[in-house]
């Protein structure tokens, strides 16, 4: 049996090569009618492409089981079907390999890494009294994307600081972490930084106080004519001269950008009502540092004239009906997990409704299933420590053969099996075809909760696990444990790019 931990685009790369043939072939299923025949399937459109007349060379096919590798599932067969050529996994090896050991947090993947990605939040230079709901969707977009980047071995750095650290009441009841900074001459220095890269800067005019002069304006900077110059696409065809105010660079953290030796990457996460201020702010960036800018956004809200503040909004939410600790942290996660979600689980560029907490698709939902595992586990500890059950056998004495029903082969397959991918594709930031905006798959984690909370919600509520304590019931017993053990490290490191805890009780 080959080592080491399986994965969806090894396994597609290897049955794409068996083929012979450049073009990706091969895709993967994840619906339970499919599984119930087969894994994977070259559909017979794209082999009528690929070969003459749709026929694979018989050797082709037989040399597909064979297959190996240290990140290959294991193939126990490969046929011709009506809908194409499918192939079905060995499944108890292929629940040996990935139950092998309780999985913890998805190491980063291989490959070169960004030496640094600022990750910019306009909405946040304000004071805290203006925040208002509709600057909360960039916030926390930026403080996920800011997880799933760290969790891939990226260097994250978050700016704007925050200033009176002690106002920002509604980032801590969101668990939104973000740097604070430092007062007093921060100003000074930051007006010091800016007229020295700007009187380098030959699309900036410095400006002398004096008679027709602004009061507090430092400079000029010829917006338009560097855009021009330098062939920048996607920008609003208004840009023209910037006036240059001291509050408005140090507060947006653009004078000390030129500290930022090693940034590769700077990322504007901005709402549509701030797009045409944060282009100005970008374009001044690209001319004070040459390296990479990205706007992710515009960031869609709902009703954005709104004046409530964001932490009386906060507030209306969270029912305070407890005094007892234990619940009220419980009413409070599932408060911040209701806000997250529904503001995160739509992609960026799409508008959000009301906020819920009933139904499927809601983060009370997902904390509920959280609960449910901790639940379980608690119960089957409690009941070793009474001599009820024997305590659960080292993972090389399971017989995983015992793993046979419908929603275990779909845990694993659809959600243990490519978690670590779906962090991966969560965390990049592709290029731009043209123009300066990226679309960025923060939704990508919520939507890959509320799916899985669903999946095993369906099969919790079908298959009974702790059974009755007979030894010839304990094998199928252990084995599901063990299923359901890595069921819930995945809960939980995914919940931990959202800063949410996972719940003991619900």
């Amino acid at each position: 049996m080959d080592g080491g931990r399986p994965g969806v685009a090894a396994t597609l790369r290897a049955l794409n090569g068996a083929l012979g043939r450049p073009a990706a072939l091969w895709v993967k299923e994840s619906g339970a009618r499919n599984l119930r025949h087969r894994d994977f399937l070259a559909p017979r459109a794209a082999l009528s492409a690929a070969f003459p007349g749709g026929q694979v060379p018989p050797e082709a096919v037989s040399a597909v089981p064979s297959l190996r590798g240290p990140a290959v599932l294991p193939l126990r067969v490969c046929r011709q079907t009506p809908a194409g050529l499918a192939v079905q996994v060995h499944r108890p090896e292929a629940f040996q390999r990935l139950l092998g050991a309780l999985p913890g947090p998805p190491a980063p993947a291989a490959g070169p890494r960004t030496g640094c990605v600022v990750l910019h939040c306009p909405a946040l230079r304000s004071s805290p009294a203006a925040l208002r709901p509709r600057h909360l969707r960039s916030v926390l977009l930026a403080d996920h994307l800011a997880q799933l980047l760290r969790a891939q071995g990226v260097d994250v750095r978050l700016v704007p600081a925050l200033s009176e650290e002690r106002s920002w009441d509604v980032l801590r009841q969101l668990r939104v972490c973000w740097p604070s900074g430092s007062g007093g001459s921060a100003l000074a220095d930051a007006i010091s930084a800016l007229k020295a890269a700007l009187g380098r800067c030959p699309c900036a005019t410095a400006c002398e106080q004096g008679p027709g002069t602004a009061e507090g304006v430092i400079s000029k900077v010829h917006l338009k004519s560097f855009v021009e110059q330098q062939g920048l696409l996607g920008y609003d065809p208004n840009l023209d001269v910037l006036l240059g105010e001291p509050h408005m660079y140090s507060s947006s953290g653009v004078a000390v950008g030129v500290e930022w030796v090693q940034t590769d990457l700077i990322v504007h996460v901005v709402n549509c009502e701030e797009e045409f201020q944060q282009q100005q702010l970008d374009v001044l960036w690209r001319i004070l540092d040459p390296g990479k800018h990205l706007v992710c956004g515009p960031v869609k809200v709902t009703n954005p004239s709104s004046a409530i503040g964001a932490d009386h909004k906060l507030c209306m939410m969270a029912p305070t009906f407890s005094t007892d600790e234990a619940w009220t942290e419980v009413i409070d996660t599932l408060t911040v997990a209701a806000i997250r979600f529904e503001m995160l689980s739509t992609a960026h560029r799409s508008q959000v409704g009301h906020i819920s907490t009933k139904g499927t698709k809601s983060g009370a939902f997902v904390m509920y299933n959280c609960a449910r595992l901790a639940t379980l586990f608690s119960t089957f500890q409690r009941a070793v420590e009474q001599g009820i059950y024997p305590p659960l056998p080292p993972v090389s004495e399971l017989n995983f053969s015992c793993l046979r029903e419908e929603g275990e082969w779909l845990l694993l397959f659809n959600y243990l099996l490519p978690f670590p991918e779906v962090l991966q594709q969560a965390a990049q930031l592709p290029p731009p075809s043209k123009g300066i905006r990226i679309t960025a798959s923060t939704e990508t984690v919520c939507k890959f909760l509320i799916q899985l909370s669903m999946d095993f919600s369906s099969y919790y509520n079908r298959v009974h696990i702790l059974g009755e304590p007979f030894p010839h019931l304990f094998d199928q017993m252990f084995a599901r444990l063990q299923l359901l053990g890595a069921v819930r490290d995945v809960f939980h490191s995914a919940l931990a790019t959202l800063h949410l805890p996972p719940l003991s009780q619900i």
